[in-house]
């Protein structure tokens, strides 16, 4: 993610690419996310880990802070540094109808 004209704390939209977070987030939709969004166990989250962005489920696991993708088909586990590493927490979901659209506060 570049640096742009918006502030730091404004909420910005992403693409998803993949099907990693199928069936929640399918392939093309668009998420909201909130850099100043209250980071908790469970909640979908952006995050930097060794140069590169996530887009992941954060389950905390004691001290552990693990992204973890919901489609089955894929084991992988990324263990985040710590909460600097999160980038911000995605409020919703776009959709071009009603029923596609979701909150996620």
């Amino acid at each position: 993610m570049e640096a742009t004209g918006c502030s730091a704390s404004e909420p910005f939209a992403l693409r998803v690419l993949g099907d990693r977070m199928e069936p929640e987030f399918e392939h093309g939709c668009v998420i909201v996310i909130d850099p100043e969004g209250h980071v908790k166990n469970g909640c979908f989250v952006v995050a930097r880990h060794n140069d590169e962005f996530y887009f992941r489920q954060l389950v905390m696991d004691g001290e552990r802070l693990l992204l973890k993708c919901l489609n089955e088909a894929y084991d992988e586990v990324v263990e985040l540094p710590g909460l600097d590493a999160i980038h911000g927490v995605i409020s919703q979901k776009a959709g071009r109808r009603r029923k596609d659209r979701k909150r996620y506060d």
